[in-house]
């Protein structure tokens, strides 16, 4: 599906005969929007973006609504700074910390209500996650689904062959269920409560356009699809980017395009670089944006060698389909640092020691069950700044922080949007604590931090350098048009222990290195980062960052 096909052209290829009256059908949802969607402007993206990752309760406050505590926060420290917030899940919820939605079409109310979330507008590009894989079974479109009355949800017999299928969880993938037509088996590709949907149902295709929409209306500017590959399931494949799952894709962004162009589509697919970039289409008719999934594991890969070799060359190969699409990049989410996209590019014994060396600095490691039933590690739970130390070594903190922001500057640097995680932005360390609660890895980084607490914090020491370094960085590039999403990029070989990027007439340099490295070229210009001069540079201090206009 590399070609820009028209609606019903897609829905031909997907729903064949049952085509034409799912086209009337969204024909009459999409009519009644079109000339307000003629007065907005269309969606773009500009040196100026960067955007926040951040749970709705990061911030807390007594007496408080959270989101309403986050806004205030964020608009005082940040406004003005970072022009973006991504709202992690803020629906009704059971499981996976908000990535099972009851009710797609509400706001939690232990969070708030959409007021609040339309309030983050005011300030911010709003991105919002469409979880649409899957949904709680404690939804009502289950509870239906479970009493005969409708098909939202794919169901298959145990006694199928679905050794081919590719599994992100070492979890069973069908779970039995009992309904009006007896035990039922459900596709469930991510746990017994995260049951998968049924897109070969026009009702629930029509079901989720609505979503779309409603989103849009809310103010979002930015649709997250989450996990998103593994939408269209077909037994005898590896149910993972199959040919309707690209088309449905495409018909979400046609869609878009004529019912509200300010919103761009951002795909979030934790898999090989190669198959990740698959969702830019053919650069006009599929995602504006993907998640730049190789970039955290290889850029800890860099720091944990203090060789940035294999990280540069595969810098070189960031090649955009078009002007229209540009990279989601990021170092830490709400996730844990993906290895399957470093697969192909780092040797296997080379991603395991870095598992190893992050269990050493008491992180957490996720393994997945392979084909031949052998594990394999597929998420290294950890603060990214704490990933990036040595273990059994008692760092400075000056050290730790210069280190951290070393490796955020790498993100920052580099052509795309980058999207900056809560935790990061403000120099969190990982919650041990945490994991003891809750029993999830994951936990280690998804702390909830009362707002009082957090401002005195940043008073002083690793949360102050930290956020002031970020604060400095974001402020260089929003004032570069060469720092463009979609500006020239060339990766420089200067030493291996540096990642170099030109970005027009602006040289970025990065020692990932404990050592002081002598570069073979003396360097002249002006640094952006400590505004002045500099001449003859011939040296770069360990994790050293210089964004120089060579001269």
């Amino acid at each position: 599906m590399s070609s820009q096909l028209s609606i019903s052209e897609l829905l031909e290829f997907v729903y064949g005969d049952e085509a034409a009256d799912i086209a009337a059908r969204l024909g009459r949802l999409i009519a009644t929007r079109r000339d307000m969607a003629r007065h907005v402007p269309t969606g773009y993206f500009d040196q100026t973006d960067a955007v926040l990752i951040t749970y709705g309760d990061m911030v807390q406050c007594d007496g408080e609504k959270p989101l309403q505590t986050l806004y205030s926060f964020l608009n005082e420290q940040i406004g003005g700074i970072v022009k973006g917030v991504h709202l992690l899940p803020f629906y009704p919820w059971s499981s996976d910390d908000g990535f099972s939605v009851i009710d797609y079409a509400a706001v939690d109310p232990a969070l708030g209500n959409w007021d609040d979330v339309r309030a983050f507008g005011d300030t911010f590009r709003l991105m919002f996650d469409a979880v649409v894989n899957h949904i709680s079974q404690e939804s009502e479109w289950f509870e239906a689904f479970k009493r005969g009355e409708n098909d939202y949800f794919v169901t298959e017999s145990p006694e199928t062959d679905l050794s081919a299928v590719f599994r992100p969880r070492a979890l069973p993938l069908l779970t039995p269920v009992e309904t009006a037509n007896g035990t039922q088996h459900v596709w469930t590709t991510f746990s017994a409560d995260q049951i998968d949907l049924n897109y070969e149902s026009a009702d629930l295709l029509l079901e989720i356009i609505r979503i779309l929409l409603a989103y849009a209306d809310n103010g979002a500017q930015m649709i997250r699809l989450d996990a998103i590959g593994f939408m269209w399931k077909e037994a005898g494949t590896r149910c993972l980017h199959l040919p309707q799952t690209h088309a449905l894709i495409q018909l979400m962004r046609a869609i878009l395009n004529e019912a509200a162009p300010q919103v761009g589509l951002v795909t979030e697919t934790n898999v090989p670089h190669v198959e990740n970039i698959s969702y830019f289409g053919d650069g006009r008719n599929e995602a504006q944006m993907v998640y730049n999934f190789s970039l955290p594991p290889l850029t800890l890969h860099a720091f944990h060698t203090g060789d940035a070799t294999v990280l540069s060359q595969w810098a070189k190969t960031l090649d955009l389909p078009s002007d229209q699409t540009t990279f989601f990049n990021f170092c830490a989410s709400h996730d844990g640092i993906g290895v399957t996209p470093a697969r192909g590019i780092l040797r296997d014994d080379e991603i395991a020691a870095m598992a190893q060396r992050v269990e050493a600095l008491g992180g957490r490691v996720n393994y997945k069950t392979n084909s031949d039933g052998s594990q394999s590690a597929y998420e290294l739970n950890i603060n990214y700044l704490d990933a990036l130390g040595v273990p059994s070594v008692d760092e400075d903190e000056a050290l730790i922080g210069r280190r951290f922001l070393c490796s955020q500057a790498i993100m920052l640097a580099l052509r795309g949007v980058p999207g900056i995680y809560f935790h990061s932005l403000f120099g969190s360390r990982g919650w041990q604590e945490g994991v003891a609660l809750t029993g999830r890895n994951r936990t280690i980084n998804r702390q909830k931090l009362q707002r009082e607490q957090l401002e005195n914090e940043l008073a002083s020491g690793l949360r102050r350098q930290v956020f002031d370094g970020f604060c400095r960085m974001l402020k260089v590039r929003a004032a570069e048009p060469a720092f463009h999403p979609n500006g020239d990029q060339t990766i420089v070989d200067l030493h291996p222990a540096v990642f170099a990027v030109q970005r027009g007439d602006i040289l970025c340099l990065h020692n990932v290195s404990a050592d002081v490295i002598e570069l073979d070229t003396l360097i002249c210009g002006h640094d952006l980062l400590t505004d002045v001069e500099t001449q003859n540079l011939a040296s770069l201090p360990p994790y050293t960052i210089k964004w120089i206009r060579v001269t």
